[in-house]
C-alpha cells in the first residue's frame, strides 16, 4: 500500500526519435530498478521490430521506486509512448491513465507536428506538463531557441525546462526531482467501490490474457471477483503484478496505482480497452468515460503465396488481434490470389509492422495488394454502401455519385522548403486551409484526399524535405469527387488486386505508370504479353511484353532452308497456342513494386 502523496504517474511525450525511450532507460537505471549487467537500449520495447526499427510501437509501462532528495520514497509510473502518428490511440488512452506528461523536445531540432499533436492530446487530458530539453551534448543544440519555440508554438511556459542528454545520463538527477515535485499525485478514495481502467491488454503464451489496469478508486487484492462493466463478464483475480519491468507479484493495488492482473480471461476480445473494472458485490454507480475506439483508415488485402497457408494465417490474424485490437479483419477471395483477408490499419506504418510480425512471428509469406481507402458509394436508389475494396464496385448505372475520406493534415517545415511542400500537395489535389510561421519554420494545413496521402505521401515529404518535415493528419470526413475504377489487365485477364480508384484527371498519368512499371517487373515468358490499363471498357495505356525466343534451328546444320523454315512454323504455332492458355505469373516482388506508386 502506498501513499497518494508518494505516487506519481507519468508518461514520456515527443516527436520521433526525440529520445522517449531512451530517457525511459535513464529513469530505469539511474534509479537502480534493473541491474546494469540486464541493461540494454530501448529497454522497454520488447518486439523485434521495435528494436530493428528503433521505434516505439505499444505504450510501455514500468514502475519505478525513487528516494527524492527530501528523503521519502516515492513510487514512479513511467509509460513510454510511441511517438508516430499511426500509433496516436495508444497515446491518448496513456494519457487517460496518468496525470502528468515530461515533454521531451530535441534541443537541435525544436518543436515538430508530432510534438504537437502529442501535447495537445496530454493538454485535453488535464495533464500538468514539464518541458524536457534533450540532447544538448550535441554541438547543433540551442536550448534558448528551442525554449523560446515552445512557449511560441505550443503556449506553455518553458522558461524552467530541464536540459538533459538522455544518451550521457546528464540531467537525469533533475528530472527525477521536476517529477516529484511538479507534477501532481493522483487523486482517489481508498474507501469507495472499485472503480479501475483497463488501459491495455496483450496475450501471454504462458500466462494467457494480461490485463494492465489503473486503479482510480478503491482497492483491488488477489483472489477478488470483478466484473468488466462494459462486457458484464466476471473473473476471479488469480494474480496481481507490478511491471518493473518485469512481473513482480503484490497482494493489492490502491489508488492511484498502475498494475496487471490475469484472471483466467480467455481472449483479449473479452477485454475491451477502455471498460471500467469494479467488484462484483460492490459495484461502482457509473462508469469513466471509455477511449475513442480507434478508426481504421487504409484497408489492404493480405494473402498467402501458399494457398495451403490460409488456416495458418487465420490463426496467426487471430492472435495477433489479441495483443492489437486496432486493426480489424475480414475474410476476403480474389481471383488471381485466392483466399485471404481485407484488413483495416490506422495508416502505412501500422500496415507494415503487422505485415512484418505476421511473417515473423508466424512464419508466413504473404501477399499486400494495394493499400486503398474506404469510399462511400451513393446509389440512385438512395442506398449508401462502403467500398472497402475497388475490385467490388458495382455497375457505374447505378451509382449516383463516390465520396471519398478527407484529412486535415498538419506539416511542420524549415520555410526553405515550403515551396517544395506546396507543390507535393497540390499535386495531390490538396486545397491550403492556412499557413502561419513560427520563427524560421512554417506550419502548414491542407486539406488532402486520404487515398493520395496512402500511397508513398510520406515517403515524398520526407525526400523533397531532406527529412526535416514532420507531418501529423487527423480524419475530417467525406467530400464528393470525379473518381473512377482503375483496372489492370495482363494477357487480357484482369488482376483485381492491382485494381484502385483514381481521380479522372490523374487516371491517364497513373495508369501510364502502372503499366511502364509492370513491364520492367513481371519476367518475360515463351509468349507475347499485353499489360494494360483500362477504365471500364477503355483501355487508357498499354505496354506489350515481347516473347523469349528459342533458337530452335540452332541444331540444323546445312541442308534445305525448309527444315528451318518448319522448324519455326512449328514453333510459331505453339506459341499461338501457348498465348491461349498460358497463364501469367506476376511475382510477389512485381506486386509490391507496382504498388509502390509515384504520384
Amino acid at each position: 500500500m502506498t501513499e497518494l502523496s508518494q505516487i506519481r504517474n507519468f508518461s514520456i511525450v515527443a516527436h520521433i526519435d526525440h529520445g522517449k525511450s531512451t530517457l525511459a532507460d535513464r529513469l530505469i537505471q539511474s534509479t537502480g530498478t534493473v541491474a546494469d549487467r540486464d541493461m540494454k537500449a530501448q529497454l522497454l520495447d520488447s518486439m523485434d521490430i521495435e528494436r530493428e526499427r528503433g521505434i516505439t510501437i505499444k505504450a510501455n509501462t514500468v514502475r519505478i521506486d525513487y528516494v527524492a532528495k527530501d528523503g521519502k520514497a516515492y513510487v514512479l509510473n513511467l509509460i513510454d509512448t510511441p511517438g508516430h502518428v499511426d500509433f496516436a490511440y495508444e497515446v491518448s488512452r496513456s494519457m487517460r491513465a496518468v496525470e502528468g506528461s515530461l515533454l521531451v523536445v530535441d534541443a537541435s531540432q525544436g518543436v515538430e507536428a508530432q510534438t504537437l499533436a502529442n501535447v495537445y492530446q496530454a493538454i485535453d487530458a488535464g495533464h500538468e506538463i514539464v518541458p524536457v530539453l534533450n540532447k544538448i551534448d550535441l554541438p547543433a543544440a540551442e536550448p534558448d531557441r528551442v525554449k523560446q519555440n515552445i512557449e511560441d508554438v505550443i503556449g506553455i511556459d518553458a522558461s524552467d525546462a530541464i536540459p538533459i542528454s538522455a544518451k550521457t545520463g546528464l540531467g537525469i538527477p533533475d528530472v527525477l526531482e521536476a517529477i516529484v515535485h511538479r507534477l501532481p499525485a493522483p487523486k482517489g478514495d481508498r474507501n469507495a467501490p472499485l472503480k479501475a481502467m483497463l488501459v491495455d491488454s496483450w496475450y501471454d503464451a504462458y500466462l494467457g490474457v494480461v490485463v494492465m489496469i489503473r486503479v482510480v478508486d478503491g482497492v483491488v487484492k488477489k483472489g477478488d471477483r470483478v466484473r468488466m462493466m462494459q462486457t458484464g463478464a466476471l473473473y476471479g483475480i488469480d494474480r496481481l503484478a507490478v511491471l518493473k519491468p518485469q512481473m513482480v507479484d503484490i497482494d493489492e493495488l490502491g489508488p492511484g496505482e498502475i498494475g496487471v492482473l490475469t484472471a483466467s480471461i480467455k481472449q483479449v476480445r473479452d477485454t475491451k480497452v477502455g471498460d471500467t473494472i469494479t467488484h462484483e458485490r460492490r459495484p461502482c454507480l457509473e462508469a469513466l468515460p471509455g477511449f475513442k475506439p480507434s478508426v481504421p483508415v487504409v484497408f489492404c488485402g493480405l494473402f498467402p503465396v501458399d494457398a495451403n497457408d490460409f488456416e495458418t494465417l487465420r490463426d496467426a490474424i487471430e492472435k495477433l488481434a489479441l495483443n492489437d485490437a486496432s486493426f480489424t479483419y475480414e475474410m476476403e477471395t480474389s481471383a488471381a490470389l485466392g483466399f485471404g483477408f481485407r484488413m483495416g490499419f490506422l495508416g502505412l506504418l501500422h500496415l507494415e509492422v503487422i505485415r512484418d510480425r505476421l511473417e515473423r512471428e508466424y512464419n508466413l509469406d504473404l501477399i499486400t495488394t494495394a493499400p486503398s481507402v474506404v469510399f462511400k458509394l451513393f446509389m440512385k436508389d438512395g442506398e449508401v454502401r462502403d467500398l472497402h475494396n475497388p475490385a467490388d464496385m458495382p455497375d457505374l448505372t447505378y451509382v449516383d455519385h463516390i465520396e471519398e475520406p478527407r484529412i486535415k493534415a498538419t506539416i511542420m517545415v524549415p520555410d526553405d522548403y515550403l515551396g517544395d511542400i506546396l507543390k507535393l500537395c497540390q499535386d495531390r489535389r490538396g486545397i491550403q486551409t492556412n499557413l502561419t510561421y513560427a520563427g524560421s519554420r512554417a506550419l502548414v494545413e491542407y486539406d488532402l484526399p486520404l487515398a493520395e496521402v496512402v500511397f508513398d505521401f510520406y515517403d515524398r515529404l520526407k525526400s523533397v524535405t531532406k527529412g526535416y518535415a514532420s507531418f501529423d493528419y487527423q480524419i475530417s470526413g467525406y467530400r464528393e469527387d470525379n473518381l473512377v475504377k482503375m483496372s489492370i489487365l495482363v494477357n487480357d485477364e484482369p488482376v483485381d488486386a492491382l485494381s484502385m480508384m483514381v481521380h479522372r484527371d490523374r487516371a491517364e498519368a497513373r495508369g501510364r505508370g502502372m503499366v511502364e512499371k509492370l513491364k520492367d517487373l513481371i519476367p518475360r515468358h515463351m509468349f507475347k504479353i499485353p499489360i494494360q490499363a483500362a477504365i471500364g471498357g477503355r483501355v487508357i495505356a498499354r505496354e506489350t511484353l515481347s516473347a523469349m525466343r528459342k533458337d530452335v534451328t540452332a541444331k540444323c546444320y546445312g541442308g534445305d532452308a525448309t527444315r528451318k523454315k518448319k522448324l519455326l512454323e512449328k514453333q510459331k504455332a505453339g506459341k499461338k497456342k501457348m498465348r491461349q492458355f498460358g497463364k501469367v505469373e506476376i511475382p510477389q516482388e512485381a506486386f509490391i513494386s507496382a504498388l509502390k506508386m509515384d504520384g
